[in-house]
């Protein structure tokens, strides 16, 4: 089975889910939607980027496609001189429609609408009639929840899913919401962006007994505009539990500047331990969570959290942003709590209640445990995974469509 992802070329999530077809003789391709290194975690994939080789930054084990270029000076000029003689989604569009015909692939696979998605759009017109293969759209995150109410990526949207045969979903939500927005294809399940997780080895990761004996915090510190999360009003509501934080650490990971810069002065003025996780590998986040008490994530949307699931599977008590979509997993209260991104103060009386309640803290990671063992290990996923490709490819071409002359 030949498969070409369109996808984000440097993300954990697209590393994780091709790693589900090791072993298995498949012929796999990546389109990245833009150029650049790799994630160091992906194997036994074709990427096929503007340039051939990436000396700076090479994963060896991928193969590259693209024009030979070996070293780094000229790379910027060359592509800006190309990019004027065509509008750069043009040129990027033109490109995959010239990889869809000489790879002729028998599954195209597009994980992530806003780039992805949209550059499979522009790539179409340039395939000149070429019958489409059947072609499998991966929600990630909030692609409907946040952009489907904006009239022009509205309309993008509804365009791209009009023409899309199958859907992966990460969030229930997401599926009623494909359907308003004009898919007619067929839904072949629910499941983390990346695939499932190895909960065995991750669990070996985690700090011996009881959860609310851990004295860490730890906080994903996204605040901006373009990411939307909210991790300087989780700060805030930290700084008014100052009383409950004695002894206590609290580490903020993938900070931003704002972030970095309030968790510096915070640290200076309340004399409490808070810190800045630098860049890390993705495993050491993971480690972190697994001596963490409280796992905090806030933002204005999402679908699925990677790190809510993260933070459950390693026994951290999550605390999570209110996106609909959490919802399917948290039952507020119980085994974790649901908040509202921009309110510190019922973010404070949460962790109020995550600080002083041992007992919900040990009960929610026992169900916790249980609720990821039956929807996100890797050992079950992979073979839904498997079998969700094998039931497209049997079912021949798409529906019927082809790319606009």
């Amino acid at each position: 089975m030949r498969i070409l992802n369109i996808a984000y070329p440097d993300s954990v999530h697209i590393a994780r889910w091709v790693k589900q077809f090791a072993g298995l003789n498949w012929d796999i391709h990546l389109f990245p939607v833009h150029d650049g290194p790799v994630h160091a975690g992906l194997r036994d994939v074709t990427v096929h980027s503007f340039y051939s080789s990436y000396p700076a930054s090479n994963n060896p084990h991928v193969r590259r496609k693209g024009m030979p270029w070996p070293v780094l000076s000229g790379r910027g000029k060359i592509k800006t001189l190309v990019s004027k003689l065509a509008p750069h989604a043009a040129l990027d569009g033109a490109r995959l429609a010239r990889t869809i015909q000489q790879l002729k692939p028998d599954i195209i696979h597009v994980h992530e609408m806003q780039r992805a998605g949209y550059l499979t759009l522009e790539g179409r017109p340039f395939l000149n009639g070429t019958p489409l293969p059947p072609c499998i759209y991966s929600s990630w995150g909030s692609d409907f929840y946040r952009y489907g109410s904006d009239p022009e990526h509205g309309r993008r949207i509804r365009a791209f899913m009009d023409f899309c045969d199958y859907f992966i979903s990460d969030c229930q939500r997401d599926v009623r919401l494909a359907r308003q927005y004009g898919f007619k294809g067929e839904d072949l399940g629910v499941v983390p962006v990346g695939g499932g997780f190895d909960l065995e080895g991750m669990r070996k990761l985690r700090q011996p007994g009881p959860v609310s004996d851990r004295r860490v915090i730890i906080l994903k510190g996204y605040h901006s505009d373009r990411l939307l999360g909210r991790a300087l009003v989780v700060l805030e509501a930290l700084s008014m539990c100052r009383d409950l934080l004695e002894g206590y650490e609290v580490i903020t990971y993938s900070a931003d500047e704002p972030v970095v810069e309030k968790v510096l002065e915070l640290e200076r003025t309340t004399g409490l331990r808070f810190n800045i996780l630098p860049h890390s590998p993705h495993e050491e986040v993971v480690k972190l969570m697994g001596r963490s008490r409280i796992a905090i994530s806030s933002g204005l949307t999402d679908g699925t959290p990677n790190a809510m699931l993260e933070a459950m599977i390693m026994g951290a008590f999550p605390v999570q942003s209110d996106t609909v979509s959490t919802a399917e997993w948290i039952d507020d209260g119980r085994n974790g709590f649901l908040v509202p991104p921009e309110n510190s103060a019922a973010i404070a009386e949460a962790l109020r209640k995550a600080l002083t309640d041992d007992r919900l803290i040990n009960r929610a990671a026992q169900l916790n445990e249980h609720l990821t063992a039956e929807r996100c290990d890797y050992n079950t996923i992979q073979p839904q995974v498997i079998a969700m490709y094998e039931k497209v490819l049997s079912q021949g071409s798409g529906r019927g469509k082809v790319a606009a002359k």
